[in-house]
């Protein structure tokens, strides 16, 4: 392919204009490259009457992908916001990748969804120039939906989509963007496409949506990952008010340490009845005996034990090392040392996991709200046996995902239950105590540092012992930690060793995966050694960053962030009360620089109020939506302040403990701080904004607490230091 994008140009039915777009993206400097390599755009029709229709190819999970990407189209196309209807796309080749994660979707999106508009505004000028036998030079577009002629003539967009879909499409270097000076969309604050909707309870969501004759279908899965049905009371079950079907399955074996990938269906009993009720009241009357298998055994306090174990051995081996860290920390003027803990975490979207499938006359139909459908459908047709080409997939709006719904397990339950029950669409639908028994946990895990200072104060040696899960050489999901984690490219001397345990739990990604743990331990330690080294922490963070190093994030833009949030926040100028105290974290992650300063106040009987929370953040030239970027970053920090306050996932006797949200708790309102949000504009082309706004709100409270108190905070949750919110 020579050119960076082509298109597929078509007349509508009746006349019109609909445009696609195939684009490799460029990839930014410092930006992870997009996956996969070809990120292929939905269709913008432009009818007769002049109606513009943008579709939306990505899953929407809250993040706003579905408004702030069809804004990018209309901005080049030049056509008035209030003109656009914005339609959810199905599941399908035309579209390309459709994929909702890793903060991927702006940077996916920014440069080819620009010029398809671009590309189309092309189009619709030339048509004009045309009809008028002008020079194209001679006409413009006018941000209305028209294109205007030096003269005064004018044509709308709809008089001309059907010329325009006659015309060769212009040569890729020949599309020309708007410059941002005269954006009329991007950058200003627009209200999600769907927030009129759901403000007035339109039926949007996945766990909404209905079908006539649809049944309904609760699973029954072994507490324990990989147990099997051994016996239940089925015949007693199958006679209760409402109940349809009830059946059986095997499912995949899952007795490996490490579940591969996304395992589709695990064995258990699934409940089919009229109505969720009716299944719910049945399965409540399920009796069933398990063989719990090999990780029945498995608890908590056993991790935390063989851990510590493990810390005082010899690492089983060594991810990474510079220099010479021993040598290094034996010359060392001091050496800190430190051992910290994070828990599993579960994802618990307010959504719980849902999907509806129909089969009929060989074929699948799925409605689902999955954030990676094209992975769903894959599991759908091993679950259903049947061909991938003859699954059709819609996307429904999801009540949060954080990663959960990357995982595709209710959608192989959909599948497979459709196929038993053909002609009759059923929802599987989980409940909470479900989403919370058999997630994709984020791993929990171990670190223990040591670190050297000169007799400067400046960083020398830095060396880890991370004690995470998996089983050899392999990693579990989301539990590994990269050779190039910070602080690893600017100190001169730095050893990663691991040890790992076997997990008979499923884990994987959740909002901002590694970093969310990582920064907290990073930056915490951090803290550390400027305490150890006699100077501010904001000093020693940018004393440590000072020099750009090979490999190392951008280090000007970080230098940018953490000074306006220190100007911001009035750092190093406050006087604070007794037990009253600032601190300040910092963290790049999915291309976003982002640094935070917590105030905190702590009652001699630990209990905590975040005063106030600071935010300054650099995710590239360009805030699309500027209201929904801002509410972004507030729901990392909240996100982030919940996961350092109370959530906590414990294993005892292979089996989750906490069931619900009064055990894996939310931030409430009354709890929120006041949460202050600045964006650093830079050169780099946009990037996401889902994930990198939570990392470093962990340790920049950990870090005000010591501040405010003396003590430090080494292990997550709070609530398991005796710690509570004012």
């Amino acid at each position: 392919m020579n050119r960076r994008a082509f298109f597929q140009l078509t007349a509508l039915a009746g006349g019109g204009l609909a445009l696609s777009l195939l684009e490799k993206p460029a990839q930014a400097k410092g930006q992870r490259p997009p996956m996969p390599p070809l990120a292929p755009f939905a269709f913008i029709e432009i009818s007769e009457g002049g109606a513009v229709r943008i579709m939306a190819r990505s899953p929407e999970v809250g993040q706003g992908i579905k408004t702030s990407a069809p804004m990018l189209v209309a901005e080049e196309l030049d056509v008035p916001w209030k003109s656009v209807s914005v339609v959810q796309a199905d599941l399908d080749p035309k579209y390309g990748i459709q994929f909702s994660g890793g903060s991927l979707g702006t940077p996916m999106a920014w440069e080819p969804l620009r010029r398809a508009g671009a590309t189309a505004r092309k189009l619709l000028i030339q048509a004009a120039a045309k009809e008028w036998n002008a020079l194209e030079a001679e006409c413009q577009t006018d941000g209305l939906g028209f294109v205007v002629h030096t003269s005064g003539k004018k044509l709308s967009y709809g008089a001309l989509a059907s010329k325009a879909a006659l015309l060769p499409l212009p040569e890729s270097a020949s599309v020309v963007f708007k410059d941002p000076k005269t954006y009329k969309i991007i950058g200003k604050s627009t209200r999600g496409v769907d927030v009129a909707a759901i403000t007035m309870g339109k039926p949007l969501f996945g766990i909404d949506f209905t079908l006539p004759g649809m049944l309904t279908a609760v699973y029954a899965k072994c507490p324990v990952l990989g147990g099997r049905v051994v016996s239940a009371n089925l015949d007693e079950v199958k006679k209760l008010p409402g109940v349809k079907y009830v059946f059986t399955y095997e499912g995949s074996k899952l007795d490996e340490a490490i579940v591969p990938g996304d395992p589709g269906l695990e064995s258990g009993i699934a409940i089919v009845a009229e109505h969720f009720w009716a299944a719910q009241s049945a399965r409540e009357k399920l009796k069933v005996v398990w063989d719990e298998g090999k990780w029945a055994n498995q608890s908590s306090v056993e991790f935390a034990r063989q851990a510590e174990l493990l810390s005082k051995a010899a690492p089983q081996r060594t991810v990474s090392s510079t220099g010479d860290v021993e040598k290094a920390l034996a010359e060392a003027a001091k050496v800190i040392e430190g051992a910290y803990a994070y828990p599993f975490i579960a994802h618990a979207p307010l959504e719980p996991q849902n999907t509806t499938a129909l089969f009929k006359d060989g074929k699948l139909e799925v409605w689902t709200t999955s954030q990676t459908p094209d992975g769903g459908k894959q599991l759908a047709a091993k679950a259903a046996g049947v061909e991938p080409k003859d699954i059709t997939v819609h996307l429904l709006r999801a009540g949060g995902g954080f990663g959960r719904r990357l995982y595709n397990d209710y959608f192989a339950e959909a599948a497979y239950l459709a196929r038993q029950i053909p002609g009759t669409p059923v929802k599987v639908l989980w409940t909470r105590e479900d989403d919370f028994a058999h997630d994709y946990y984020r791993p929990g895990g171990f670190q223990y540092l040591k670190a050297g200072l000169d007799s400067q104060g400046k960083l020398i040696a830095w060396k880890n012992h991370f004690v995470t899960y998996g089983d050899g050489m392999r990693f579990a999901s989301s539990a590994g930690m990269s050779a190039s984690e910070f602080p690893a490219k600017f100190v001169e001397n730095t050893a990663l060793h691991a040890s790992v345990m076997p997990l008979g739990l499923k884990t994987g990604a959740l909002r901002a995966p590694g970093s969310n743990a990582y920064a907290f331990v990073i930056q915490s330690f951090l803290a550390e050694l400027a305490h150890a080294a006699g100077k501010d922490p904001l000093i020693f963070l940018k004393q440590l960053i000072a020099e750009q190093k090979p490999g190392g994030f951008d280090v000007k833009r970080m230098n940018a962030v953490l000074d306006a949030v220190a100007k911001a926040s009035g750092w190093g100028t406050k006087t604070f009360k007794p037990n009253s105290g600032m601190g300040i974290a910092f963290h790049f992650s999915h291309s976003g620089y982002f640094a935070h300063v917590a105030e905190v106040s702590v009652k001699p009987t630990k209990r905590l109020k975040v005063e106030n929370i600071w935010v300054a953040g650099d995710v590239g030239s360009q805030i699309i939506n500027p209201v929904a970027a801002g509410s972004m970053v507030r729901g990392c920090v909240v996100d982030g302040l919940s996961e350092l306050m109370a959530q906590e996932i414990t294993l005892d006797k292979g089996r989750v403990v906490e069931t619900n949200y009064h055990e894996h708790k939310l931030l409430t309102m009354a709890q929120t701080p006041p949460i202050a949000v600045q964006f650093v504009l830079s050169d780099a082309p946009p990037s996401g904004l889902g994930e990198p706004a939570l990392p470093p709100v962990l340790p920049a409270v950990a870090n005000a607490i010591f501040a405010a108190t003396g003590q430090r905070v080494r292990t997550l949750p709070l609530a398991k230091s005796g710690y509570s919110w004012v």
